[in-house]
């Protein structure tokens, strides 16, 4: 193996995105024991990419972006095994132990799994992030059968994502969206409401009572936590992946604070979610691609609040 060169989106300082991320050019060594380097097909963006480059999760720098990934395998490190040269995966990036990250002709992974036959590499960049978030979260909460449960800002990825998760577990699902995918959330069998004013009401309303969880997915807004409280018996029943100080200020929780409790789940969902992809048992919308020397673009798009899907880099 060898290091390569490597078209990269990086930052040497924290701020904001489009402040600080540069193009540029540099090295990606080979490698380390338990990650895979791939030549990048496609990079899903996700709003942690933006909270990474504001100083989330905050390392040495220069750091890079893009935590989702799809590529060719290129080298792999000591102790890897499931994996070989030549293979296609998706995966998490190792943004956190690399000076570039997804957002790049090449990344090292430090997850991934193989991309079945039949499903379009893009399709699989856009899984791994938002598949966790819905997967581990709706674990920590223990939604089940039985759970009747609100996904507030089912509009977006996550909400999107987890929607469907829950169905798939037999659950009842009130959703709140906009009117973007007000028909693609009916037709896995959610309830869906709008947002704003009288939302608590609407919600109470169509589950005959207050519900057993919800789950506020939705960009982080004045007085959303207070809203979903009163949609439930308990404030501890709310648990939001967003607006982490509102909910700790309320008695409401967050969905990392309770898997760290829990413990860090053992298993990584992007296998199984990129095989029921594959299967059309799953899915999450695109909204554009984007070349990687069109990334200004993508980022205002994504940063935009309303992408209305993922939005891609294709190097």
């Amino acid at each position: 193996m060898t290091a390569t060169t490597s078209r990269v989106l990086r930052f040497y300082e924290y701020g904001e995105p489009l402040d600080v991320v540069r193009l540029e050019t540099a090295e990606v060594a080979d490698p380390p024991a338990d990650r895979v380097r791939v030549r990048v097909i496609a990079t899903g963006l996700n709003p942690a990419d933006w909270h990474i480059c504001r100083g989330f999760m905050a390392g040495s720098l220069p750091r890079g972006f893009g935590c989702d990934v799809a590529g060719r395998v290129d080298a792999v490190g000591e102790n890897v095994t499931d994996v070989a040269v030549g293979d296609l995966v998706a995966g998490s990036a190792d943004f956190a132990g690399q000076p570039s990250a997804g957002a790049a002709d090449m990344a090292i992974l430090r997850s991934w799994a193989l991309i079945p036959e039949g499903l379009d590499p893009v399709r699989a960049a856009v899984l791994p992030m938002v598949v966790q978030t819905a997967v581990w979260t709706l674990d920590a909460m223990r939604v089940a059968s039985d759970t009747t449960l609100l996904v507030h800002g089912a509009g977006s990825m996550v909400g999107y994502a987890a929607v469907q998760v829950a169905r798939d577990r037999g659950a009842r699902v009130i959703a709140t969206a906009g009117p973007t995918f007000r028909a693609d959330l009916v037709g896995f069998g959610a309830q869906v409401t709008p947002y704003g004013e009288g939302m608590a009401d609407r919600v109470r309303e169509i589950a005959g009572g207050p519900v057993d969880l919800a789950l506020d997915a939705a960009p982080p807004a004045p007085r959303t936590i207070s809203a979903l409280v009163e949609t439930v018996r308990e404030p501890h029943q709310v648990v939001t992946v967003s607006d982490h100080d509102d909910a700790r200020m309320l008695g409401a929780r967050v969905n990392l604070d309770m898997v760290r409790e829990q413990g860090w789940p053992p298993n990584d969902p992007t296998a199984e979610y990129t095989t029921k992809t594959a299967r059309g048992q799953f899915r999450l919308p695109i909204s554009r691609t984007f070349r990687l020397d069109d990334w200004r673009s993508a980022v205002e798009l994504s940063l935009s609040g309303a992408p209305h899907g993922k939005v891609v880099l294709i190097p």
